[in-house]
């Protein structure tokens, strides 16, 4: 399983578990507090100003503007800054885009559905997959009629969907059906979802259609097929031709074993017919179960939709700088001398690991970017130090007071 940046707990927990390294300086663990509270602050007004470039630049490819709102976007939504920015705010947040190679695998099978989904590519421009933690659980599927098997399936804690819905001439000319969707050429839709199966994330595509197997098919035309063509030449061709030579020729037939013969090959091909519709019976009622199970499932998983879902992201990017910010100024304030970024990482990968008895990627580079963005990194000589939580707390209210430069003198 993949080690990712993304650190599964929240602010709060990791402040009181930083706050206990203080636990003797009383002191020291109000000013940490209060150094964490200015920073989460500040973070939040960088989140607030991200948001407002993302509205900005999303608006003109918002499915959920009217045509005439959109209309007033025209020269002023760029897309090429609305995509550099949401990309920024899933890097922030450490989410991480899916490989065609794993999105193949997900299409090709099916932990929990059992079914295969068809999807139409030729509706989107540009699709992309983006995820965020992962953990495993077990779950029971059903694999027979009675029998259910207890098997491990991965899942992703956050997903985000990002369509590129193609331009209008070209869905005509691929002969694309948008079907009810809700959905006009050439915008873009965005969905986050909670708690999806690796391997189903086809089903979060929202033209995905299901379509039968090749057991499926098999067990339908096979049969049907094969049955169908031995009935008919041992059975019914044979009656019908005796009592059609007879007919012909006026010879006396033995009209009780034709008619028995006919009505035993029709009886057969009956049951077969009924054979075949109980099959497909089966696949449209899988389909059914799907739909509902889909329908359920999403709509207690769903987290936000289009412009919706940037309060989501924004608040897990921010919340991810300040717990990675946190955690590099709270390591590199223990200890005793500068040290590298190698050494701090695995200072603070260590400490979740026999702490929290948990494995991540901590992204040391990008945290201490952040410390030295803000003023409270120092590097020297590939070697990296804080300055003080009294001077960090001085620092971080001077960045505060020049962030709106009104009174000029």
């Amino acid at each position: 399983m993949k080690r990712e940046h993304y650190i599964p707990f929240n602010k709060e927990f990791l402040l009181e578990q930083q706050i206990a390294a203080f636990a003797e300086d009383k002191q020291k663990a109000d000013e940490f507090k209060k150094l964490f509270e200015i920073i989460e602050h500040y973070y939040h007004y960088e989140s607030f100003n991200l948001n407002r470039n993302l509205k900005q630049n999303y608006a003109l490819y918002d499915p959920d503007l009217s045509e005439k709102e959109r209309e007033g976007y025209i020269g002023k939504s760029d897309f090429s800054v609305f995509k550099e920015t949401l990309l920024t705010v899933l890097d922030r947040g450490n989410y991480y885009r899916i490989d065609q190679e794993t999105l193949r695998e997900a299409f090709e099978e099916s932990d929990l559905i059992g079914l295969n989904l068809a999807i139409d590519f030729n509706a989107f421009k540009d699709y992309e997959l983006y995820v965020r933690g992962h953990h495993k659980a077990k779950e029971k599927v059903k694999k027979y009629y009675f029998w259910k098997k207890e098997v491990e399936i991965e899942y992703y804690d956050r997903v985000l969907i990002y369509l590129n819905y193609s331009d209008a001439d070209y869905l005509t000319k691929k002969k694309v059906k948008l079907g009810k969707m809700p959905i006009d050429p050439g915008s873009i839709a965005l969905k986050i979802f909670k708690r999806v199966p690796k391997n189903d994330l086809e089903t979060i595509f929202p033209n995905a259609v299901p379509k039968m197997s090749i057991k499926d098919k098999m067990l339908l035309w096979v049969p049907g097929i094969f049955g169908g063509i031995s009935l008919l030449s041992a059975k019914v061709i044979p009656a019908l031709l005796n009592m059609y030579e007879a007919y012909q020729t006026g010879e006396t037939i033995d009209l009780l074993n034709s008619k028995t013969s006919l009505n035993q090959g029709l009886i057969a091909l009956g049951i077969l017919s009924a054979y075949c519709f109980r099959q497909y019976n089966n696949f449209v009622n899988k389909k059914i179960r799907y739909s509902k199970m889909l329908a359920d499932s999403l709509y207690f998983k769903n987290l936000g939709n289009n412009s919706g879902a940037f309060y989501s992201l924004l608040n897990s990017s921010e919340e991810e700088a300040l717990k990675e910010t946190i955690l590099a100024y709270a390591f590199l304030n223990r200890s005793q001398n500068p040290i590298t970024a190698e050494e701090l990482d695995f200072q603070i990968e260590s400490w979740f690991a026999s702490k929290l008895k948990t494995d991540l990627d901590f992204d040391v580079n990008d945290a201490l970017l952040k410390l030295k963005s803000i003023g409270l990194g120092i590097e020297n000589n590939g070697k990296w130090s804080v300055i003080s939580l009294g001077e960090s707390l001085i620092k971080m209210d001077e960045l505060w007071d020049n962030v709106f430069d009104y009174n000029q003198k």
